[in-house]
């Protein structure tokens, strides 16, 4: 299994190239707790990092809870310009 540092506060993507979709408000050893606006707190299990780096922590969307991937959907449309 691969390691990966993951920071405190850091955005969360599901891609490199994505919008935020939230970020990380907790860091253990063996998952990270990430908050999407509008939709709370998402476990994040290992394999469910792809990477971290440069403030950011990109997501894999095949590991990841489903709730989570919704959550993401809908994270810009509470936003107003």
């Amino acid at each position: 299994m691969k390691s990966v540092a993951v920071e405190l506060g850091a955005h969360v993507f599901l891609d490199e190239r994505g919008d935020i979709i939230g970020a990380v408000r907790a860091v253990a050893p063996d998952h990270i707790l990430v908050f999407v606006e509008g939709a709370g707190d998402f476990v994040v299990k290992g394999p469910g990092v792809r990477a971290s780096h440069d403030g950011k922590v990109i997501l894999d969307p095949a590991n990841v809870d489903p709730e989570l991937l919704e959550a993401a959907r809908h994270a810009h449309e509470h936003e107003t310009e």
